[in-house]
């Protein structure tokens, strides 16, 4: 510390020195800022001045003087001087040098004027005090002051303690027990009690004692003991109170001893006004606060052992002697515990509303330990009740309840009451988080606080408030929710099933928005049980008691039942339906017993219901597919029935469960819509079943009133409330729109969200259930939606599309029922303008309001596709056709009549009733009347709606197909964006497509060819069939049997068809260019050629059918198998196709048995239903004629070679070939069937050289003819020499070479004779025919059109044939590798049919190319030749009648014949090898084959000698033929002959062809001549490498008159790669 007196001060003391060191010591001393720091200072400045003049610096006087000048400038100088004389008394008494000594004495001698000698006498040593003379002897002073301390402290006084004489205490007690009522203060009585204590002598402290004795027996008079003692202890010392509390509890801490009320309340009332301090009474309670957490520890362990007990499975045998360990314990507990003095304390203090020291006890002790002693809650409770009382009586008193007002505590420290939500944060919050679980022993308390919450749920739920006081209620809210959880809900399990509660608590529950109470239901489930020992004990009888119930359940029991599952939800509702679930997860058959007997719930468990279940489908752990990966898993079938059935029945609300679904779907997951599905099923009875009736489906077609009655499997009653419920969910939560575009959008992506690894199988099931969850849900919008609500949520289909990125079948069919409620609203707006009553008037206000509403939908659609869509197809065809419906289109009369017949049979069976009541009688038969009545109007409106409707398309129809390209191009453009992808739609669309494609049809609208629509949809559905889920293949199905059904109408009667068929421009078979549309009967097809055409595609349906089922793929085979049951009532008609088809699905049987009994299950019940169809087929020669009725008909039908007649061909090759394992029984059968077939046969096979020259001399033409069929005879023998020596040679070949080639010759020469008769009478029609054809002006630009056309259709060719090769390579390697597979057998179908290329890449370009192809030729032969390239059925014509045919002969057969000469000589040089080269490969291949083979190739080999043998006769005639063929062609090359049979001749006709080129031609004339037979089912590739050639060839000779010299090249080219195919 720095030296406050310098040493220049001391040394010019006189001069400067003392004056500075006075004013050092007023300055200290005025300045009164830091008193403690200025009495240091002052201290350290006499110190060191005195302590100069110790050392001998400054002598004594001047100190002193000085000294005597400072003084004065404090009151307690003189006690300053005073220590620090005392701290140098202490240093010099212990220094040697004597001198310093003697300067402090002379020092203190002469400042003793200044400080008085007690105070020296109190501070300095006794020795110093003798040397100054201040005491005479040291010696003396210390023994006296010994004694007096002796007396002080140590010597007791003799107080009166009662027992020596009580008088004083008599009056002390009369003092205190007197009437205090009166005048009487605290005071005097002090006063007097005063007087008691000195008169007699009486021990203060047993005074006090008595004072609390007596307060303890007049607790009422708080404010006059209170006082007392307080005045009192300001004579005590402040700790003896506590200490005499202390001790009195200490009285009372024997084991046998318990602490009375009184002294806790005395206590708690001195702590409350501070007379007493808590933390020291705590220490002298009982028991310590290490006991207190052991015992709460102990708690908890027998809570849990308590749960091992219930849960283990005890043996009866071990059950007696755990009963009589649980006795003992018991016993063991009815001792009584020591008396708690802590919670005694605590519960007076609580009693008398002292909170603060209460909730300082509380946290001293683990949570909740003190609440869960009854009497202490029940005391917090009651403090809560006051607190809340005066806000309570303002807002939360129920209107009409009186209640009983509680007063409020006398104590003016209590806390203070809430009289405003605000309030409540202050102090209730925190007491009822103090009071936890325990509010359970007040249930009135309970209702208050839920009551308090809902009125402040209203408030905060009122607008218009301030900014401010927003905040301070979302803080309040907040509080509210924490209390909701950690208070209300765990009270609630602890309560003894209380219904009331539960109701109350609902009341405010409501109020929340879902996701809070759902919060809420997860922590009461999950953590709060597990919080305190008591829940756990709950939890733990909850479950058990839940146990025994759902062992007991039946549907027999389920009101008693249902009232113990009540009585067990009111209070644990959350561990009640989470057992109950988890067993309808295992048993799915408890689910209706569980539903009924949920009926005693309150709306608060139904609330939990819905988050248990949701919990339960979210469960992360369990998986949502079966250990197969095929199959949804049961345990979410179940728990989605169950969802569908609880939410119908009670009012559960469905916002929570419906966003769940949408969250899903948002995350790319689509199991959880079978939940949607069945909700949506259950509550709107809106079925989805693909396995409607024909009836039902016809009822569904009509209105609401039918729909309702005929069109469901169950009857839906009641679903009025129900389906508005949920209704109301959707728009309030605004997730009606969400969840279609959803499931729209997660439809398509199905397959690669959730394919991956999934099995092909499961993903179908959730492409499914994703579809049709779409279109039971778009249903429900569209019947439950008013207009107003669908149209403002439902944006235009543009945006739909565009921007929500939804497919198109899925934006049509939201979008349809908007345009519906438009139109008739604007048409009712119409007609209520002009009151005009008559039927034109309406139809033409209908048509201006359709006009109206479409227009803006005409020009949205536009964007959906590119540009060129719109050259064949206008935007309005497109729009007309998603925007109808069925209900548009027909009205189902036959359901109306079936409904009405029901009711009248009901209403007769009423009358017959004797047991019935009369007035009961009266109603019902008053509800069927009423009923009848409404569907009578229905169908009367339906019936006026349906015309206008047709009226409109009337108008409509001749903009609808523009066919700016080729009509083959707009049917493949109205197949591929309107009828296939909603005829997979659904059931009623499926109908509406095939209704449609009829409608259009009868419509007569211009540029639309029935015939290549039918066509297409039967020729072409393997790639459909195999690219369909289980349900689509349903649909598409329904389609086709609806297609087959029109079809086999047309083709049952003649009159039909002539009626429906004749004259209509759909059944043209002339494809002209598209301006010309007229055409005479001949481009007509007739009836019989009709029927050829149906056989053909019954035949083209029996191949996919069998090639599907012989894939072996799951997807392939099972809806191939859906598809034909579907079909079943139209096809197979035919016996051969029946039984063809029968043998694969019994094979199917046989082989899926034990691999796939889905598959098996499918392939027995169509087998079965075949069975019963069986007697029902026809042969074929019933289905169609085959010998031809009139000339001209066999003029015709030969004429159309592949196309029509040339059908029953292939039919006979390919039927055999159908079934590979059967090939001897096949043969047999197939010997006797084909007899008339043969005959035809042989017709289509001379087809081409017939039609060819028919301008020439009718007896050279029978002379080629002959020829021409013997040389096809050899070729065909040759052929199947070959085929036998390789191994693809399949019994089925074998077969086909016994029936089909091996026939007598006499048969053959009937055949021949028959046909020569016939082109002799041909000819001399054809000349006529054309006399007058030259005559007409017109035919020059017939001809112009015909030339135009031609060329394009070179050009078309060309393209063509520079894409073919390639793709013969391709499928030929396909076949090859199948073959492989296969061991031998030769499946010519498969290669090009499996192709994994999908099909809208590969096989739809090569149809679109060959369509064209058939397309740009005008002339009906020339599409007759073409069409082994094309889906069209190419249709049977007199070609003779068109002028336009003659031109094209012209062009083709004048100038290039000789080139086409040669082209086919280069032809088949190239031809063997490569054939025969395989053939080597085969062999190998063919030594593993069975005996059986080899046995029944030995046969044929024998009867290949034979016509070995024949083939030589014939040999020599060859040479001819071509000769002749061509020498008359040139002569008559102004005829009727087209191109097209110029193309037809096979090279084998051309001359001068050397002796090798003969040999080769040999093998080669065959597999021409069986290109031919097998042309039409080109599309399918089913015909081997020859067919191919023999189109090459003409494909070639067409080429050869455009360009000489590319030409053989090309050929060659192709050659080789059609031998791949062979």
């Amino acid at each position: 510390m720095a030296a406050l007196l310098p040493a220049e001060w001391i040394k010019n003391w006189e001069k400067g020195g003392k004056s500075e060191f006075v004013q050092l010591c007023r300055a200290l001393s005025e300045n009164k800022s830091h008193d403690s720091m200025n009495f240091r200072d002052i201290q350290q400045a006499l110190y060191e001045l005195a302590y100069h003049v110790v050392r001998g610096n400054l002598k004594h006087d001047q100190a002193s003087n000085v000294l005597g000048d400072v003084i004065e400038f404090r009151e307690d100088m003189p006690s300053i001087l005073a220590d620090v004389f005392c701290i140098l008394d202490i240093e010099t008494s212990c220094l040697e040098e004597k001198s310093k000594r003697d300067h402090f004495t002379q020092l203190v001698l002469a400042c003793l004027y200044l400080v008085s000698d007690t105070v020296l006498k109190e501070r300095l040593d006794p020795e110093t005090l003798e040397s100054l003379g201040l005491i005479k002897q040291s010696q003396q002073f210390n023994q006296k002051s010994v004694k007096i301390k002796t007396k002080l402290f140590y010597k007791q006084q003799k107080f009166n303690l009662l027992r020596e004489e009580n008088e004083g205490y008599a009056k002390l007690i009369a003092e205190l027990g007197q009437d205090l009522s009166g005048n009487m203060t605290s005071d005097l009585i002090l006063e007097n009690i005063k007087s008691l204590i000195g008169c007699f002598n009486l021990d203060p402290n047993r005074v006090l004692d008595i004072i609390l004795e007596v307060y303890e027996c007049r607790p009422e008079y708080d404010d006059f003991f209170v006082p007392l003692i307080e005045s009192y202890m300001y004579m005590c010392e402040p700790q003896t109170l506590c200490h005499i509390l202390g001790f009195k509890f200490k009285f009372y801490q024997d084991p046998s001893g318990e602490t009375p009320c009184s002294l806790y309340r005395v206590a708690a009332v001195l702590l409350q006004h501070n007379l007493i301090d808590l933390d020291d009474l705590y220490v002298h309670l009982l028991p310590g606060d290490n006991a207190i957490i052991e015992e709460h520890k102990r708690e908890i362990v027998e809570a849990k052992q308590i749960v091992r007990k219930l849960t283990m499975v005890v043996l009866s045998s071990e059950k007696t002697e755990e009963k009589e360990k649980e006795k003992e314990k018991e016993e063991e507990k009815t001792e009584k515990p020591p008396d708690n003095q802590k919670l005694g304390l605590l519960e007076a203090l609580l009693k008398i509303g002292d909170w603060q020291h209460a909730q300082s006890i509380m946290d001293q002790m683990p949570p909740f330990y003190a609440t869960s002693h009854k009497p202490i809650a029940i005391a917090l409770c009651q403090l809560v009740h006051v607190t809340i009382e005066p806000l309570y009586r303002r807002v939360g008193v129920p209107k009409g309840a009186k209640g009983s007002p509680i007063s409020s505590l006398p104590n003016k420290r209590a806390p203070k009451q809430a009289d405003s939500f605000e309030d409540l944060r202050k102090e209730v919050f925190n007491m009822l988080c103090y009071l936890g679980p325990h509010l359970s022993h007040d249930p009135i308390l309970f209702a208050k606080v839920v009551r308090l919450g809902k009125a402040f749920m209203k408030e905060f739920q009122s607008d218009g408030s301030k900014q401010e006081d927003k905040e301070k209620m979302e803080i309040l809210f907040s509080c509210l929710l924490s209390i909701t959880d950690q208070v209300l809900l765990p009270s609630l399990s602890l309560m003894d099933c209380n219904a009331c509660m539960s109701e109350e608590l609902w009341g405010m529950f409501k109020t929340f928005p879902y996701q809070y109470r759902y919060r809420l239901y997860g922590q009461w489930k999950n953590e709060t049980y597990n919080s305190h020992p008591l829940l756990v004990k709950v939890k733990a009888q909850t479950i058990d008691r839940a146990k025994y119930i759902m062992k007991r359940l039946t549907k027999e029991n389920v009101k008693p039942s249902g009232r113990q599952i009540g009585k067990l939800s009111h209070s644990n509702p959350t561990i009640l339906f989470d057992y109950i679930l988890s067993q309808i997860q295992k048993y799915d058959n408890l689910i209706t017993p569980v539903v009924d007997s949920l009926k005693y719930l309150t709306s608060l468990n139904y609330d939990v219901l819905a988050y248990c279940i949701i919990e339960a489908l979210a469960n992360p752990e369990k998986e949502r597919m079966k250990h197969d990966d095929t199959t949804i898993s049961s345990w979410l079938q179940s728990l989605a029935s169950f969802c569908g059935a609880v939410f119908r029945k009670y009012p559960i609300e469905l916002a929570g469960l419906l966003q769940y679904v949408a969250n899903q779907l948002k995350a790319g997951k689509s199991f959880d819509l079978l939940i949607l599905k069945e909700v949506v099923q259950k509550m709107a009875g809106i079925e989805i079943t693909e396995e409607m009736t024909m009836e039902q489906l016809e009822a569904m077609t009509g209105g609401e009133q039918l729909k309702a009655e005929g069109g469901y499997f169950g009857q839906i009653r009641n679903t009025k409330k129900s389906s508005q419920r949920l209704k109301d969910a959707l728009l309030d939560h605004d997730l009606a729109l969400p969840l279609c575009l959803l499931m729209a959008q997660q439809r398509n992506g199905v397959i690669f969200q959730e394919g991956g690894e999934k099995h092909l199988k499961l993903v179908g099931k959730l492409y499914d259930q994703c579809h049709d969850t779409l279109v039971q849900f778009g249903g429900f919008l569209a019947s439950n939606l008013s207009t107003e609500d669908y149209i403002k949520r439902v944006p235009s289909i543009d945006v739909l599309c565009n921007e929500f990125h939804t497919p198109h079948d899925a934006a049509f069919f939201l979008s349809r029922p908007m345009y519906a409620h438009h139109i008739s609203s604007k048409y009712d707006e119409l007609k209520k303008a002009e009151k005009g009553n008559k039927q034109q008037h309406k139809v033409h206000k209908y048509i201006t309001s359709c006009e109206l509403v479409m227009a803006p939908v005409h020009d949205a659609v536009i964007s959906l596709h590119l540009p060129k869509v719109w050259d064949d197809i206008s935007p309005q065809f497109y729009a007309t056709f998603w925007s109808l419906t069925m209900y548009d289109l027909a009205v189902p009369h036959s359901s109306y009549d079936r409904e009405v017949n029901k009711l009248k049979v009901q209403m007769k069976a009423i009358d017959d009733n004797q047991e019935m009541p009369p007035n009961k009688k009266k109603k019902e038969k008053e509800r069927c009347t009423a009923l009848q009545d409404k569907l009578l109007e229905e169908e009367k409106k339906q019936l006026e709606h349906v015309q206008r409707v047709l009226q409109r398309l009337k108008l409509e129809k001749d903009n609808w197909l523009l066919a700016k390209s080729t009509k083959n191009e707009t049917i493949t453009k109205f197949l591929q964006l309107c009828i296939f992808p909603r005829c997979i739609f659904s059931a009623i669309d499926a109908v509406y497509c095939a209704h449609f494609v009829e409608l259009v049809h009868q419509q007569k609208t211009p540029n639309f060819s029935t015939l290549l629509c039918y066509d297409r949809v039967f020729s072409d559905i393997i790639y459909t069939v195999a690219s369909c889920t289980e349900n689509e293949a349903s649909r598409y199905g329904r389609f086709l049997c609806c297609m087959l059904e029109t079809v086999t109408r047309w083709h049952s009667d003649r009159v039909i068809y002539e009626k429906e068929c004749g004259n209509y421009p759909g059944f043209l078979t002339i494809l002209r260019a598209t301006g010309f549309d007229g055409g005479n009967k001949a481009d007509q097809l007739d009836y019989e050629n009709f029927r050829h055409v149906v056989h053909k595609w019954h035949y083209k349906l029996t191949k996919a059918s069998v090639h599907c089922l012989e894939t072996g793929e799951y997807t392939h085979i099972r809806n191939i198998l859906i598809v034909l049951t579907k079909i079943l009532p139209w096809y197979p008609k035919v016996l051969n196709l029946g039984q063809a088809l029968e043998r694969r699905v019994h094979k199917i049987c046989q082989e899926e048995k034990e691999k796939r009994p889905d598959l098996y299950a499918l392939a027995m019940g169509y087998s079965g239903q075949l069975k019963s169809r069986k007697p029902f087929m026809i042969p074929e020669n019933e289905f169609h004629h085959k010998d031809p009725p009139a000339r001209n008909a066999v003029a015709a039908t030969v004429q159309n070679g592949p196309g029509g007649a040339g059908m029953p061909t292939s039919l006979t090759i390919n039927t055999v070939k159908l079934d590979e394992g059967n090939a001897e029984e096949t043969a047999d059968k197939l010997k006797e069937k084909s007899q008339g077939v043969v005959k035809v046969t042989n017709k289509a096979v001379n087809a081409a050289p017939k039609v060819t020259t028919s301008n020439g001399n009718s007896a050279s033409n029978s002379k080629v003819i002959k020829e021409k069929d013997d040389k096809e005879k050899s070729g065909k023998e040759k052929d199947k020499e070959k085929k036998d020596k390789t191994p693809a040679a399949t019994p089925e070949m074998k077969a086909l070479g016994k029936d089909g080639k091996d026939k007598p010759k006499e048969e053959r020469a009937n055949k021949d004779e028959k046909v020569r008769e016939i082109k002799e009478k041909t000819p001399k029609s054809e000349k006529e025919k054309e006399k007058v054809k030259k005559e007409e002006k017109a035919s020059k630009e017939e001809k112009s059109k015909t030339i135009v056309t031609i060329v394009e259709s070179k050009s078309t060719v060309e393209k063509e044939r520079e894409k073919e090769p390639s793709r013969e390579k391709d499928v030929a390697k396909e076949m090859k590798s199948k073959e492989n597979a296969k061991g031998g057998e030769k499946m010519p179908v498969v290669g090009s049919l499996k192709s994994p290329v999908p099909r809208s890449e590969t096989s739809e370009s090569e149809r679109e190319q060959k369509r064209r192809k058939v397309d740009t030729h005008s002339s009906p032969s020339h599409s007759s030749t073409v069409k082994g390239t094309a889906t069209l059925p190419k249709v049977p014509l007199v070609s003779e009648n068109n002028s336009s045919l003659r031109v094209i002969s012209i062009h083709f057969l004048q100038d290039n014949l000789n080139e086409l000469k040669d082209s086919s000589a280069k032809h088949y040089i190239n031809h063997t090898t490569p054939t025969l080269s395989k053939s080597k490969e085969r062999e190998v291949e063919k030594k593993d084959l069975d005996k059986s083979r080899e046995r029944s190739r030995e046969r044929e080999k024998k009867d290949e000698k034979d016509r070995k043998d024949r083939k030589r006769d014939h040999s020599n005639s060859d040479r001819e033929v071509p000769q002749d063929s061509t020498k008359r062609r040139k002569e008559e090359n102004g005829t009727t002959g087209s191109s097209k049979h110029s193309k037809s001749e096979s090279p084998s006709d051309s001359p001068r062809l050397n002796e090798k080129e003969k040999e080769k031609n040999k093998s080669k004339s065959s597999g021409k001549e069986k290109g031919d037979s097998i042309k039409a089912e080109k599309m399918e590739k089913s015909s081997s490498g020859s067919k191919k050639e023999s189109r090459h060839d003409k494909e070639k000779a067409e080429k050869k008159e455009k360009r000489d010299s590319t030409g053989g090249k090309e050929e060659k080219k192709h050659h080789k790669s059609s031998d791949k195919h062979r």
